[in-house]
């Protein structure tokens, strides 16, 4: 059962980046909409002054994952509780597994194969061996533009 839920929290996780990925305006969906954004709406009252604050809710632009990213990754977001990283590359998925699996070789990860899958580019991976005594997951899909989003998160 644990299985199961693992994989669906993985398919959750792929269609969040994909649903990222449409809103950030990556991929183009082939219409010419010009999409204008509306203008601020005086209500007439005092306005709250500027926030000073740069919290960012635990998000980053940076990898602070502590994951390897292969050079090419771009529209990288990143948290670092729970460590989790999100990308697209223009790796081919094969591409991206082989790397996966190099570099967390190279760290000490083992492969868990029970959770491997690969069905039409689309992946999951899962290893062990993580000083948390957490699983990594990684998920990842074929965008469409030829890219591939990426997540990589413990779990």
């Amino acid at each position: 059962m644990k299985k199961y839920s693992i994989l669906l929290a993985i398919t959750a996780l792929i269609i969040a980046s994909l649903a990222c990925q449409t809103i950030m305006g990556g991929g183009d969906s082939g219409n010419d909409i010009d999409i204008q954004p509306l203008p601020p709406v005086d209500s007439g009252g005092d306005t709250a002054p500027p926030s000073d604050s740069t919290d960012s809710g635990g998000v980053s632009t940076e990898n602070e994952s502590g994951f390897p990213v292969p050079s090419d990754a771009f529209n990288v977001f990143s948290y670092s509780d729970p460590a989790t990283v999100t990308f697209q590359t223009n790796m081919s998925s094969d591409d991206v597994i082989k790397f996966y699996k190099d570099e967390f070789g190279k760290l000490g990860y083992t492969e868990d194969t029970n959770l491997a899958t690969n069905f039409a580019g689309a992946f999951t991976l899962a290893f062990d061996g993580h000083e948390s005594g957490q699983q990594i997951f990684l998920a990842g899909a074929p965008v469409g533009d030829g890219s591939v989003t990426v997540t990589v998160t413990l779990q």
